[in-house]
């Protein structure tokens, strides 16, 4: 493996862990409700315009996204809210490659998140 793929995955590692991927607050360890954070889809993946995410439940209003490059930087994006089931964010200016979106909740303080690729 050469320098240039260990160092892109080292800060995908560490990315990681510091955005918390999967990692959640819980109230117990069973929990009768599902996660909001979790309970949602990102589409379409790859992304070419837009990127859509897709709550199972009323938390459009509710959530904070941050967009991250493969550095860990964050990226101001143009996003809409198109319901309160749904947010549209504009990724047609971003260069090709890999994000993580995080999505976090700051009424519960769950948090989730999500990789995408933009072609």
């Amino acid at each position: 493996m050469n320098l240039k793929k260990a160092l892109y995955l080292f800060v995908a590692l560490v990315l990681t862990f510091q955005l918390g991927f999967g990692q959640t607050k819980e109230e117990g360890f069973y929990s009768s409700q599902p996660d909001p954070v979790k309970a949602l889809q990102v589409y379409p993946n790859p992304a070419t315009e837009f990127v859509n995410v897709k709550f199972d439940s009323p938390q459009a209003k509710k959530v904070k996204l941050t967009i991250y490059n493969i550095l860990g930087t964050s990226i101001e994006l143009e996003t809409e809210v198109i319901d309160e089931f749904e947010i549209k964010i504009k990724v047609k200016d971003l260069a090709t490659g890999y994000y993580f979106l995080s999505v976090r909740d700051e009424s519960s303080s769950l948090r989730s998140t999500y990789k995408f690729l933009k072609r």
